[in-house]
């Protein structure tokens, strides 16, 4: 690869390189305050051009890296950002074994932390970031990390994907956020990346003990309801990427969790009433 980096992001190393040099720097610059990967790394994602001329000509990104999608379309040079992000998603989707990975957004506070999983457009990356405007420490936003050893939550904080009106709310509320540029026109939308705040960052390799599963969908009418273990194991396994390729470690790992830890599904019209219904949930705990 023409251009290279690499950044550690709590236990997970990458090195992301490309045809380019322009979505290197970007990544260098949005993931400055991670350290550097001081070894060989876990993953090797590689931005680059589908066909020789696609450098040049409507420049395009292939989604690579050590583990691939087949099938996986190209996207267009000024999504290249997405497309590195997309690019490590899916090499710790499918090749991450030392955690239980859940496809949830994570915070904490005073050593405890919540875990909010739901489909896409359930709004949980947003509650995340407004959560973390309010004091919160932010643990991730794509992926739960859950130790089979402890049944710890490790963060992994990420750049925070946010899209369409999610972005003016969370800029609202942590004005002072570093923001990726715009990605316009995206498959999932229009984008911004939030880079995580100094406090994420500085606690990039201390767990918590998750305490609260919540299961968020926005634009409804403002809900609460208790989830039964049983429930919670069978939407948490639908969550996972590598639930089946821990066997038994795995369904001891998320067994403990559904036991140990309460769940709920919460509703909200908007981002005050997530919020607030958060709270509301974490207090009467």
């Amino acid at each position: 690869m023409r251009h290279a980096t690499s950044l550690r992001v709590g236990p997970v190393t990458f090195r992301v390189g490309a045809d380019w040099r322009g979505p290197v720097a970007l990544v260098d610059a949005l993931y400055a305050g991670h350290p550097r990967a001081a070894a060989i790394p876990d993953f090797t994602v590689r931005l680059e051009a589908p066909r020789p001329w696609r450098r040049w000509v409507r420049p395009q990104v292939a989604i690579a890296g050590d583990l691939t999608m087949p099938g996986a379309l190209p996207l267009p040079l000024g999504h290249a950002l997405l497309a590195a992000e997309m690019a490590m998603n899916l090499q710790l989707a499918l090749g991450w074994r030392r955690h239980l990975l859940l496809h949830a957004a994570v915070v904490e506070r005073d050593g405890h932390a919540i875990v909010l999983t739901g489909e896409s457009g359930a709004g949980k990356s947003t509650l995340a970031a407004l959560l973390t405007a309010r004091g919160w420490r932010f643990l991730g936003d794509e992926f739960a990390l859950l130790a089979p050893a402890t049944g710890l939550l490790h963060p992994h904080p990420r750049l925070l994907s946010l899209k369409n009106e999610s972005v003016a709310a969370v800029a609202a509320a942590s004005p002072g956020g570093h923001w990726g540029p715009w990605l316009r026109g995206t498959p999932k939308g229009d984008l911004r990346h939030l880079v995580p705040d100094a406090r994420a960052l500085a606690a990039a390799d201390l767990p918590a003990r998750p305490a609260l599963i919540l299961f968020p969908r926005f634009g409804a009418a403002a809900a609460t309801r208790a989830v039964p273990t049983s429930e919670a194991f069978v939407r948490l396994t639908q969550a996972s990427t590598n639930y089946v390729a821990l066997g038994e470690a795995g369904f001891v790992t998320l067994t403990r969790l559904v036991t140990d830890v309460p769940a709920i599904a919460i509703d909200y019209p908007d981002g005050a009433a997530g919020v607030a219904a958060v709270e509301a949930v974490w207090a009467a705990r």
